[in-house]
């Protein structure tokens, strides 16, 4: 069982930066992939950034990549999502997930666990 609790969320201006974290309770986090997803209203939810279970490989939607940096410290516990460059089109509700296996998806039928979001809004 894995628990997950996102922070870092707000309300920005376009340009700005974000980091956001999740921080993970359980004991098999360490031997999770790790997934960052989002969901815009009215639209459904798509696949972000995932990072596996050492952090030694990591991937991105082409919609975020070269601005986006997902990246863990299973010491802590956490992933993170480090944001920049911050456009309107990227607000949306961030959630984290863990997936079942040690490398991830960009499926979320493929995650087992989520949290519960953290609302990025970035005005113009």
């Amino acid at each position: 069982q894995v628990q997950l609790v996102e922070s870092g969320g707000g309300l920005v201006q376009a340009g700005d930066s974000l980091r956001l974290s999740c921080a993970a309770s359980g004991r098999t986090f360490s031997r999770s992939g790790m997934g960052w997803f989002r969901q815009a209203p009215g639209k459904e939810r798509e696949f972000v950034a995932r990072i596996t279970w050492g952090g030694g490989s990591t991937y991105y939607a082409d919609s975020v990549e070269g601005r986006f940096t997902i990246s863990r410290d299973n010491a802590k516990n956490t992933v993170y999502l480090q944001i920049n460059s911050l456009k309107p089109e990227d607000t949306a509700v961030y959630y984290c997930a863990a997936s079942a296996n040690s490398y991830g998806s960009s499926v979320p039928s493929e995650y087992a666990y989520w949290g519960q979001g953290t609302q990025v809004t970035v005005s113009s």
